[in-house]
């Protein structure tokens, strides 16, 4: 149990914990990470979404009716969708993307492998992926689950993070090295 508490932590880390476990009864872990995902992916790439999903000024009854109509157009359903409005009604949609992430954690760590997040300026290409996962599981020596994120303000390169470490490789990084070496000279 001390790996799974090193893995998940905090208010997160618990919701996620029992989700996992409810999802393993079930047999839907897959199940859920895929609609986990799909939801967290609805969310980051709606600005009126994240709003709703983050202030407090929105009560859990407006919450639960919008969270409601996006999983039935989004088609999310199941335990999924029942723990999305679990959070809704607990007034704990505001650390869905947390709990979201936990639980990649905890499916990763089931299956021996590591998460790792890659902020790219693009979408990465198959090639890419498969690139990037066998460097890292070179240098981790586990397998690796990749959650990639785009992020166009970086301009070029990647930031990878596993799990304490991060690597910023991004040309946004670089230029602002060389403009504070540059204010030194």
């Amino acid at each position: 149990m001390t790996a799974t508490q090193d893995t998940v932590s905090g208010m997160p880390g618990r919701y996620a914990l029992a989700l996992f476990e409810l999802a393993q009864e079930n047999k839907s872990v897959a199940r859920v990470g895929k609609d986990l995902d799909q939801f967290a992916a609805l969310v980051n790439s709606s600005e009126d979404l994240t709003r709703m999903v983050k202030s407090p000024v929105f009560g859990a009854d407006e919450q639960l009716r919008a969270i409601k109509a996006i999983l039935a157009k989004a088609k999310i359903s199941g335990v999924a969708a029942n723990f999305i409005k679990l959070t809704a009604q607990n007034r704990r949609l505001f650390a869905v993307l947390d709990m979201v992430k936990a639980y990649r954690a905890l499916v990763a760590q089931a299956r021996g492998e590591i998460t790792a997040e890659v902020t790219s300026a693009e979408k990465l290409s198959t090639a890419q992926i498969t690139k990037i996962k066998s460097s890292l599981k070179a240098a981790v020596g586990q397998d690796v689950q990749l959650v990639t994120t785009i992020d166009s303000g970086i301009l070029g390169g990647l930031i990878v993070k596993v799990g304490s470490r991060m690597v910023d490789n991004s040309l946004r990084t670089k230029l602002q090295s060389m403009k504070i070496a540059m204010k030194g000279a």
